[in-house]
């Protein structure tokens, strides 16, 4: 396979801004440089809302006005260009300011196709990610390089902080097999890397000849959260409205192929979570039994409009986050589905947990009536190697 090396912007020599608070994206950088990296190109750009300026500007807009740069087409992951649908698949459209094809890559087609890359130089990705496995937006760079690969385009990656941080990585790894749009490659759960990272590696790991670039972030560093890049949070879907949410996902998102309302159809999706069947005040009494550091944990009812129980009296526990820094959400994602396996055997349709957590010996270990501990053991060997497998495309300190 012909080798071609990562060309990372100069700007990583050049002095960082005056704080972490002043974080520039890799769009930022990108003009910054006055687009240098896509001069002369017919670029193709993989956007939706969450690909913006820190001043709040569309990539889309961006680079449509940008000199040497002609963009082409546009294409679209889950949830549409506005990141507004929660729909099955999301149909193509045309940009109303530009008039530029919308394509999208939730529809008829996952992978853009030979004929939709035709006539372009360069796939460009700019999409905000969460930091979780079964989150789809990098399932759709993985699957955009796939096609690069093949058609020979260049692909480069805008590159946006991990919101949960870049430090903290937790969960069992995908077992091998298992791939699928919500598990693209072998990752745990929560893998602690930004997309252009991820990029890297899926590039080595997949034996890719692709002529891949990241620009990077500035001003970024591993443990920085979110809230402290001085960057407005725009909503990456319908449900992930904040960066709680975006935390408690990792745990608390794997219930949501069960029988268990995960809060979607309610003001604070993935905050809460409940079902008609679940005692309330014992849920609640037995979690923080456990001694969860960083989060407070308190029943509550609810009832919610919209998915899992619609419009049915839900029972259960409401989540707030008061140290992200010391909470671990795998832990407790994993010990609410060992109470559930516990004490509503019954009643808790526990089948379908493994489609995002997508590792049998942790699944089994559940089933069985494993400790959260018991669940952690079966897979801490493999999270060990994931961390030496990353190691190498790490960008940032």
């Amino acid at each position: 396979m012909t080798r071609r090396f990562l060309i990372v912007s100069c700007l990583l020599l050049a002095p960082l801004l005056a704080g972490p608070d002043k974080v520039l994206t890799g769009v930022d950088v990108l003009e910054r440089e006055g687009f240098e990296e896509l001069a002369g190109q017919r670029v193709g750009l993989v956007t939706n809302h969450t690909g913006r300026t820190r001043d709040g500007r569309s990539t889309l807009r961006v680079l449509h006005a940008a000199p040497g740069v002609d963009l082409v087409r546009v294409f679209t992951p889950e949830h549409g260009p506005r990141g507004q649908l929660d729909a099955a698949r999301v149909d193509d459209s045309v940009d109303r300011r530009t008039g530029l094809p919308l394509v999208s890559l939730y529809g008829e087609h996952r992978r853009p196709t030979a004929a939709m890359l035709a006539d372009l130089d360069t796939l460009v990705f700019d999409i905000q990610d969460i930091g979780t496995r079964f989150y789809t937006y990098i399932s759709t760079m993985g699957n955009a390089m796939l096609a690069a690969a093949e058609h020979g385009q260049r692909f480069v990656v805008l590159d946006r902080p991990n919101p949960i941080n870049g430090l903290a990585v937790a969960g069992p790894v995908l077992d091998d097999g298992k791939q699928s749009f919500v598990g693209f490659h072998p990752l745990p759960v929560r893998h602690g890397m930004t997309v252009g990272e991820l990029a890297l590696l899926f590039r080595e790991e997949l034996g890719l000849d692709l002529d891949l670039h990241v620009v990077p972030l500035d001003g970024w560093t591993r443990d920085a959260w979110f809230d402290a890049t001085g960057l407005r949070w725009v909503s990456p879907s319908p449900n992930m409205r904040s960066l709680a949410a975006a935390t408690l996902y990792p745990g608390i998102g794997l219930l949501e192929t069960t029988n268990v309302s995960v809060g979607r159809g309610t003001a604070t999706p993935f905050e809460l979570i409940g079902a008609p069947w679940i005692d309330a005040d014992a849920l609640s009494a037995n979690l923080r039994g456990m001694g969860f550091a960083g989060i407070e944990i308190t029943p509550e009812h609810f009832t919610p409009d919209a998915s899992t129980f619609a419009n049915e009296a839900c029972h259960g526990v409401r989540f707030k986050l008061t140290d992200h820094d010391r909470f671990d959400p795998l832990a407790l994602g994993f010990a609410i589905a060992t109470l559930l396996q516990r004490d509503y055997p019954g009643q808790w349709q526990s089948a379908n947990y493994n489609r995002l957590l997508g590792h049998d010996a942790a699944f089994a270990s559940l089933l069985a009536g494993g400790t959260v501990a018991d669940i952690e053991a079966s897979y801490r060997d493999g999270l060990a190697d994931f961390l030496d497998r990353r190691a190498p495309y790490l960008l940032y300190d």
